[in-house]
């Protein structure tokens, strides 16, 4: 298990040919078996192979053509609108008239709970494909586009798509490249968090400050400055930003 954690890769070049129906549940069935808030399960997986669903997604979550070429897409959807339609049929609304309480739409807090529950769902499905021979590729831009996506999928008000997995087998010999992280001393704290100084930030950004190109187009005379103005000044980011604010405005726990 350790060395599929380790060795996976996020990829996005896949054999062409299908995922196995047998593959596919077990993935599936890895998903559903993840660690969930109160037993809750608030969250839905969408399931896409239909080519021109692909061919459209690899559009809308800023055009990225090998989206199309995922044999299977997977899309995690932190949901409480289920458990709210629930408590809809079974008339908890007028129970809590009686009892004093207030019924209330599901708000911030119960959104980021959601997410939880389908990013762990999501890792599982990660995890369970790679000892498979199954890779994998997060897509963190099916969070743009929000109303786009919505009507896409069929999304209900309480339904938000957080992550979006690109799955497809390895090819023979796939060159495996690992992406270096940030080192423990600087992600890890004993007890409680400690702000790092200046000089171990300087420390933790070295191997990415040595990405650092002095003649670019931002004007920009460091690695941090560079960043910062291509991620803000790239237009997925702020189409990302706007997107979940708008989503956002539907989780606000108005009584009902």
């Amino acid at each position: 298990m350790l060395d599929i954690i380790h060795n996976r890769v996020s990829l996005r070049k896949y054999a062409d040919r299908p995922i196995s129906d047998e593959h596919l549940d077990l993935i599936l069935e890895a998903a559903i078996a993840a660690p969930t808030a109160g037993n809750q399960c608030l969250y839905s997986i969408i399931m896409i192979r239909d080519p021109k669903t692909k061919e459209t997604l690899s559009e809308s979550c800023d055009f990225q053509p090998f989206i199309a070429k995922a044999p299977v897409i997977l899309i995690f959807a932190a949901d409480q609108q289920k458990w709210f339609d629930y408590f809809s049929a079974q008339d908890v609304k007028v129970f809590a008239k009686h009892t004093g309480l207030s019924f209330e739409a599901p708000q911030e807090s119960d959104l980021i709970l959601a997410c939880e529950d389908a990013l762990i769902a999501a890792q599982n499905a990660v995890i369970a494909a790679e000892s498979l021979g199954i890779g994998s590729c997060y897509i963190g831009d099916i969070m743009e586009n929000y109303e786009y996506h919505k009507e896409l999928l069929g999304l209900e008000d309480w339904v938000f798509p957080v992550c979006m997995l690109c799955l497809g087998y390895y090819e023979p010999h796939t060159v495996r490249v690992q992406q270096k992280r940030f080192k423990r001393e600087f992600l890890v704290f004993e007890e409680r968090y400690r702000k790092l100084t200046p000089e171990e930030l300087e420390r933790m950004f070295e191997d990415k400050a040595k990405e650092f190109v002095e003649k670019n187009r931002y004007g920009a005379e460091n690695f941090a400055q560079m960043f910062y103005a291509r991620k803000t000044g790239a237009q997925f980011s702020k189409e990302m930003a706007r997107s979940v604010r708008v989503a956002l405005k539907k989780w606000d726990g108005r009584r009902l």
